[in-house]
């Protein structure tokens, strides 16, 4: 089984996001939360398109160099669970093997490089982290949250993962989790009781199937909106 005992920091592609997230040419015009980005290009892209991203993760108090570490170490763990269990996995151009895989990731996580301290000064790139986040209540229109809850659901408990929800629905007015599943490619022990909670909150929570699936199983997103 696919495992890291730990978040690591590893990045996807803006491509990627578009259909992780299944947005739209008017979801992108909205004001747009992400976290847990980590080295993800959305926000170097998005921005360069004209959207108005704000990304939170812990990772961005290290300096440009140490994340660049960070990240060559990550990639190395990642692909090698990747090749440990390929067949957890659909391969499809562009990404048809582990090498294609790590050009693609390192392509999108360089951008990011390329953008981090210009981002950093414009208050695009921001350290903080759930579940706790330093703005005001429906601050943002969307808010999206790719590779942290429910991936790690044995890593970040029950409870981790209501507060952080929670957190993400008051500062957002509509959220976005991809994926649903585990890291073991199952649905996530957290998520109908994480629908629940939202739902005794009054909230409208529904889970979507989206066009994106590299690990088989994880193609639905949770989608929460008032």
């Amino acid at each position: 089984m696919f495992t890291l005992e730990q978040v690591v920091p590893y990045g996807r592609s803006f491509e990627v996001y578009l259909r992780m997230f299944d947005l739209n040419d008017v979801d992108l015009t909205r004001k747009i939360i992400g976290c847990g980005d980590g080295p993800a290009a959305f926000n170097a892209e998005a921005t360069r398109r004209g959207a108005r991203v704000v990304s939170c993760d812990p990772v961005y108090r290290f300096q440009v160099d140490q994340i660049r570490r960070r990240i060559d170490e990550a990639c190395d763990q990642v692909i090698l669970q990747t090749v440990l269990h390929a067949d957890e996995f659909i391969w499809d151009p562009p990404v048809r093997n582990a090498d294609d895989l790590r050009k693609v990731r390192m392509t999108a996580m360089n951008l990011f490089l390329d953008d981090f301290e210009q981002g950093l000064r414009e208050g695009r790139y921001v350290d903080a982290e759930l579940p706790l986040l330093p703005y005001a209540d429906g601050e943002f229109e969307l808010g999206l949250c790719s590779h942290l809850l429910f991936l790690y659901s044995e890593q970040l408990g029950e409870e981790f993962h209501r507060k952080a929800i929670r957190e993400l629905c008051r500062v957002a007015r509509e959220v976005r989790i991809f994926p649903t599943t585990g890291l073991d490619s199952r649905e996530s022990p957290h998520l109908e009781i994480c629908i629940e909670d939202l739902k005794s909150a009054g909230l409208e929570a529904t889970v979507q199937q989206v066009p994106y699936e590299f690990h088989r199983g994880a193609n639905r997103v949770l989608r929460i909106r008032r």
